[in-house]
């Protein structure tokens, strides 16, 4: 047994100082304690132990696309939106073959890496190949993912997507046929060849989508979330754009949401990604159901989606993870403090991340709202940041940075969420191991070479 010694250990009711952590030789935790086991030989680390963050809503492609939709020089006179930003993206969608799929995902997971996450939940709808065919495998570019993800050292919860329609009631377009599964048979296919790749991959798991409600027939929608296997997370698209709860009302009579309780129910499995646009019966829905919403800041604000409604769903104890989604940013902490500060300037309060009864420390909230709802996400329980029998995954910060080496252990937390960024960061482990030292990632030479590749054979920027 090893044994890693830490300034402080994040647990979920505060900081463990020293922290000795023993790991076996697959980097599972076999002790946590404040002093050191007698006999084992112990790396001692100047660093903050957090909790690996948990990236709860990817989509990898169109990271090569991150910066690339801010030209509006043929938009004067319209408005430049979300739907305006989806046809730049359909554009990279239909551009990625396999091999550079692989590469551009490998290059934005070591950067999730090197910013502290060491999961990520991959939002898969690039199923098909740039004429609308499937691929031999029919997991090609799953596969392509995983091995991306192992590159990086993430762990990956794939989520294979039903993406059916090309709005409510239409046809998918030309631009989306790279996303379609004609119906929920070959949806199941896709979802089990998928599957049987996980299966293959210690650092690889399941989860099962639905784009939105726009995106597959509600017929449809019903008869797969019935047959989904059960207790596997459910992760969908719902409620971003105003257009979207429009056009839901027009074609169903019912709000996204609403829709989606009456007809199907809610529970803890449900992942909602965005659900930016509710109204208060749909807030207390989701939160009595105790579903979960992932919500990505970052890609909302540069979206122009709008503000989540956070301080009605934290009033019924709403659960929440975060996601980078466009990857527009690669941070948490910025996702943090992109939730928080857009409810501040929206209440003109600043106690945005609060629990009844409790001491709110805001930092520790938040990283815990993160950790445990995001682990959700990914298909796994549990609330403690570190425990016996889990791997050591771990963001390190480094306590030789001025500020933190000048902070008490009771603004730790929140020092770091709000007033961190990358250079305060000593490392990244992932199943014990380091996979990011001093800011860089081990294998970043090797996964920039290809990356660069890619994107000179794309010709995208």
């Amino acid at each position: 047994m090893k044994t890693l010694k830490f300034q402080g250990l994040l647990q979920s009711k505060g900081w463990l100082s020293p922290a000795y952590v023993g790991i076996d030789d697959n980097g599972i935790i076999e002790s946590i304690n404040n002093q050191s086991t007698p006999g084992s030989k112990v790396e001692s680390i100047e660093g903050l132990a957090l909790p690996g963050f948990q990236n709860a809503h990817s989509h990898a492609f169109q990271y090569a696309m991150a910066g690339l939709a801010e030209d509006h020089t043929n938009t004067a006179g319209l408005n430049d939106n979300f739907w305006s930003w989806r046809e730049k993206m359909y554009q990279i969608a239909l551009s990625i073959n396999p091999d550079q799929l692989e590469a551009i995902a490998a290059r934005l997971y070591a950067e999730m890496v090197r910013h502290g996450y060491t999961h990520v939940a991959e939002f898969h709808y690039l199923h098909l190949d740039p004429t609308g065919k499937p691929y031999a495998n029919k997991a090609e570019l799953a596969e392509k993912l995983i091995s991306a993800a192992k590159t990086a050292g993430i762990n990956i919860t794939l989520i294979p997507i039903f993406y059916q329609k090309g709005g409510f009631g239409k046809v998918a377009g030309e631009e989306q046929k790279r996303f379609i599964c004609r119906d929920r048979a070959a949806y199941f296919e896709l979802w089990q060849a998928t599957s049987e790749v996980c299966d293959q991959h210690d650092h690889a798991n399941m989860a099962l989508g639905i784009h939105s409600m726009r995106a597959v027939e509600p017929n449809e929608i019903i008869a797969t979330l019935d047959e989904a296997p059960s207790q596997v997370p459910i992760h969908m698209h719902i409620a971003e754009q105003l257009l979207e709860v429009e056009a839901s009302l027009a074609y169903l009579g019912q709000r996204p949401v609403e829709w989606l309780s009456n007809e199907v129910g809610l529970n803890d499995n449900f992942h909602l990604v965005h659900a930016t646009h509710l109204n208060d019966k749909e807030i207390k829905k989701i939160a009595d159901a105790k579903a979960n919403v992932v919500l990505c800041p970052s890609t909302e604000g540069n979206l122009g989606d709008g503000l989540f409604p956070y301080h009605q769903f934290q009033e019924h104890n709403g659960r929440w993870s975060v996601g980078t989604d466009s990857h527009i940013g690669l941070n948490p902490m910025e996702e943090l403090r992109w939730l928080d500060y857009g409810q501040r300037l929206h209440t003109h309060n600043r106690n945005t991340f609060r629990v009844p009864s409790q001491k709110c420390i805001s930092g520790l909230i938040a990283i815990d709202h993160c950790f445990r709802h995001g682990r959700k996400a990914m298909g796994f329980n549990g609330h403690e940041f570190f425990k016996v029998g889990d791997p050591m995954n771990a963001l390190v910060i480094d306590t030789g940075n001025p500020l933190i080496q000048a902070t008490g252990f009771d603004s730790l937390a929140s020092t770091i969420v709000y007033s961190s960024d990358a250079t305060f960061n000593l490392g990244t482990l992932i199943n014990g191991k380091w996979l990011v030292k001093n800011n860089v990632h081990n294998d970043m030479e090797n996964i920039n070479r290809q990356f660069m590749q890619a994107m000179k054979s794309l010709a995208l920027r």
